[in-house]
């Protein structure tokens, strides 16, 4: 197996970047720890499938698809509810209320891990600056963390993830630092208040560490593009029993990416409407997220026998979830991933 994409390299060529910088985290919400398991439930291929979905603005282009008809263009009714807890959506899946879930692929996975029968065919996103470390200006790098005490949410999530990846990759452990256990958007609150050396943390508190005379980013997630991936993740059952539907859903991410490409500002004022956001601060938000195309869809997924980048950031977030005791056992990521509607 290959190993992880390595920091500052990029994954892939970004598809649909913007000019301006990122404000909110594809964390929002992260995975939770909690050991709601079971058999999700499909749905009939005529009725209307539901996809759950935090306020994350790198999945908005659900909402423009939705709103433009792109969906139903391929055959699918598709409506779109937002849950800002991932226990709660996932809670929602196995009850046959939604049908799919948008969200970071180490989420999918620990969903997998604890008994909830996925499958995942569509890579979304991956954040592009909007996610950091926060830090005092004497801890000039990550491996300066040692000893200082750092705020970050222990509980599961692309932050979680991405703390322990960088851990492996500065032959660190958690027993190098200090850890204060809370949510990502406290954690950035706690260190602008001088509370802990460092945080784990997004926009805009990235923004606010700058804008004082102690603090700075020590790295963000451009510096390790393509490790907090966001995916669209459909009950297996749901998957097995409607195929085309899957495939229409697919295709209509795509055509919203085209029109977002082709019409900006069409597409960002539907998106903005759906957000609650301003078309400015939109504008600005999206310049810090990297959509994927079809074809780097189908080369994250990679094949059997060359898997690619997908499979690998998986596979390390089953091991983690389980080194952490966050599940109990590791997932099956071979049967997690689908790559058969973008190849």
């Amino acid at each position: 197996m290959s190993s992880l994409p390595g920091r500052r390299r990029a994954l892939l060529i970004p598809a649909l970047l913007l000019t301006t910088v990122l404000g909110l985290s594809a964390c929002g919400g992260g995975g939770g720890a909690e050991s709601d398991s079971g058999s999700a439930s499909g749905a009939a291929s005529d009725a209307t499938v539901t996809i759950a979905r935090s306020s994350w603005i790198g999945f908005l282009p659900l909402d423009l698809a939705v709103e433009k008809g792109f969906f139903k263009d391929h055959g699918v009714d598709v409506t779109v509810t937002s849950f800002e807890s991932k226990a709660d959506s996932r809670a929602a899946l196995i009850a046959g209320e939604v049908q799919g879930i948008a969200t970071t692929i180490d989420t999918q996975v620990m969903s997998a891990a604890q008994g909830v029968d996925m499958s995942v065919p569509l890579v979304l996103d991956t954040s592009y600056g909007g996610d950091g470390l926060v830090g005092k200006k004497d801890i000039t790098s990550f491996s300066d963390l040692k000893g200082h005490t750092v705020a970050l949410d222990t509980t599961g999530g692309a932050s979680f993830f991405w703390f322990n990846y960088e851990l492996k990759e500065n032959g660190m452990t958690m027993d190098d630092v200090n850890v204060t256990s809370m949510s990502s958007g406290d954690a950035g609150s706690a260190f602008i208040a001088g509370q802990v050396d460092a945080a784990m943390t997004w926009e805009p508190w990235l923004s606010k560490a700058k804008e004082t005379d102690f603090g700075h980013v020590i790295l963000d997630s451009k510096d390790a593009p393509g490790i907090i991936l966001d995916t669209l993740g459909f009950s297996k059952d749901f998957v097995t029993e409607n195929p085309e539907a899957v495939q229409g859903i697919v295709d209509g991410w795509f055509d919203a990416l085209d029109y977002l490409k082709a019409n900006q500002d069409d597409a960002v004022s539907i998106m903005a409407d759906a957000s609650g956001l301003s078309v400015a601060d939109l504008t600005g938000e999206l310049a810090g997220i990297q959509f994927y195309t079809r074809a780097e869809n189908a080369e994250l997924f990679g094949t059997t026998q060359a898997p690619g980048d997908l499979f690998n950031v998986a596979e390390t977030a089953s091991k983690l979830w389980a080194e952490n005791g966050l599940t109990d056992r590791e997932a099956d990521v071979s049967a997690l991933l689908d790559p058969s509607f973008v190849q």
